[in-house]
């Protein structure tokens, strides 16, 4: 028996009712213009299981083939694995002022597509991963990728930096969605 339940208010605005027993399909999302890591976990008590996880590649050049490539791609992969939370890493800073608009047209579309899903979806910044994942928000890369590797079990580190971060975004929408 499922004893998790997940009640949507509205736009990004949810109850999670969770026990040592429910469980949890939650995908993290990485942002970017042509490369989006996802990871999916099911979070399951203190028990996290990695699902699946890669990269979502956008070969268009013109921002408008590109967003709509994007919606595409993403709408497939909500549709094949079924989330019952999204956790985005937040955009925070961008040295490029070009990059950092592109990448937040990307994650505008991702966020309009997770809400008309009807998904409930958490943000969090960068340093908030890092903090949740190797317990300081200056982490590395390298110590992330390791905290991912033993919290999921997997034997290898999940593929380039931005799934293994994707990974760390949905394991820190898992330790967030616990105490909801």
């Amino acid at each position: 028996m499922n004893l998790l339940r997940i009640t949507n208010y509205g736009l990004n605005k949810f109850v999670i009712r969770n026990s040592q027993f429910a469980q949890l399909k939650i995908l993290g999302i990485d942002p970017g213009t042509t490369r989006i890591g996802y990871g999916l976990i099911e979070s399951s008590g203190d028990s996290i299981s990695l699902l699946d996880s890669g990269l979502l590649t956008i070969t268009a050049k013109e921002t408008h083939h590109r967003l709509v490539d994007l919606a595409t791609s993403y709408t497939d992969l909500l549709r094949r694995e079924k989330p019952e939370l999204v956790s985005f890493e937040k955009l925070f800073f961008a040295k490029n002022v070009k990059t950092g608009l592109d990448v937040a047209q990307a994650r505008g579309v991702l966020l309009y597509l997770t809400a008309q899903a009807g998904i409930p979806f958490l943000e969090f910044s960068p340093s908030e991963v890092k903090s949740n994942i190797a317990g300081y928000g200056s982490a590395d890369k390298q110590a992330v990728a390791m905290m991912v590797k033993r919290i999921t079990g997997v034997r290898e580190i999940p593929g380039p930096d931005d799934v293994t971060d994707a990974i760390a975004i949905a394991i820190a929408g898992s330790n967030h969605a616990k105490f909801m």
